[in-house]
């Protein structure tokens, strides 16, 4: 069974339409990347998952219930909508004490969460001097205090540097291991090609492409290539170009298109080349990402 489930759900803004009959769901042990251009209605989707907006029509629901609804929503789902959303007079430590006091969990659960996202050392200056990569790391932090098995996050790699967003990765697929079920927005295309396990693309508020990563790949139109490796690659690039392919790459390596690997190979045997390497080359998330949405943002997020 789903664990957040969004059926129909709607969102006018007066003339606006910023969401427009959207369904997916999100099940336990998968993350979930949610995509879309600036201004697609991702961000307007997550609040009204979380009973931050009010939809227009449909409805979204976690655990069956939706969000007003739950008993102990602290325990149940943690979100993460804007990681600087914190006092920034009060330290890191503080912030999330004044949470967990609020939400009823105990104080230990404070200093475990700051070991387990890397602000320990950090704990005690305060967060308005934090940087936004820390401020978000404070963010997941906050989301994760009442142990919840649902979690929703807005961009959380906003302000990572390159190892932060490694670290990023490994901890959400660490959760979803744990059979948590996570929904995650980005516009780290590369990243969530290596964390998500299903992607739900949003263009202009409407769905355009559901399912898992590996459909979700499989869908792209574009000639990713060809390519080539070896010692004698040039002079098959020069043969390939002479007959109209498609030839880019250097003295040892070359990307061929329009041609398939059979054509290239029986150029090879032909021509008795010498060559490593003869691999297709896969299109990218970023590729199939821009051919669904053409780039373009919608109104508001």
């Amino acid at each position: 069974m789903a664990t957040i489930e969004v059926h129909g759900i709607t969102k006018h803004f007066g003339d606006v339409h910023a969401v427009e009959d959207l369904s997916f769901d999100v099940e336990r042990g998968h993350v979930v990347g949610f995509l879309g251009p600036n201004g697609a209605g991702k961000t307007t989707t997550l609040r009204m998952v979380l009973g931050l907006v009010n939809p227009t029509a449909g409805a979204a629901t976690i655990d069956g219930r939706a969000y007003e609804e739950l008993d102990d929503p602290a325990r149940t789902v943690g979100a993460l909508l804007d990681g600087g959303m914190l006092h920034p007079g009060r330290t890191g430590r503080n912030h999330l004490r004044a949470i967990a006091k609020s939400a009823g969990i105990r104080e230990g659960r404070v200093a475990e969460l700051l070991e387990l996202v890397a602000l320990t050392d950090a704990a005690d200056r305060r967060a308005g001097g934090y940087s936004l990569g820390m401020r978000q790391r404070l963010g997941l932090a906050a989301a994760l205090l009442g142990d919840p098995q649902v979690l929703v996050l807005d961009e959380p790699a906003n302000g990572l540097d390159p190892s932060g967003i490694r670290w990023l990765r490994d901890f959400l697929r660490k959760l979803s291991s744990e059979g948590r079920a996570v929904l995650v927005s980005s516009h780290v295309l590369a990243e969530v090609g290596q964390t998500a396990d299903d992607v739900v693309v949003i263009n202009h508020g409407k769905s355009v492409a559901q399912g898992t990563l590996r459909e979700i790949m499989a869908r792209s139109s574009s000639d990713g290539g060809v390519k080539v490796a070896g010692p004698d690659v040039r002079r098959l690039g020069d043969i390939l170009y002479a007959q109209g392919a498609n030839v880019s790459g250097d003295a040892r390596v070359i990307e061929v298109r329009g041609r398939t690997g059979e054509d290239i190979g029986r150029l090879i045997v032909e021509h008795q080349i010498v060559i490593s390497e003869l691999s297709p080359i896969g299109a990218s998330l970023e590729d199939i990402f821009f051919e669904l949405t053409g780039g373009a943002g919608g109104g508001p997020s």
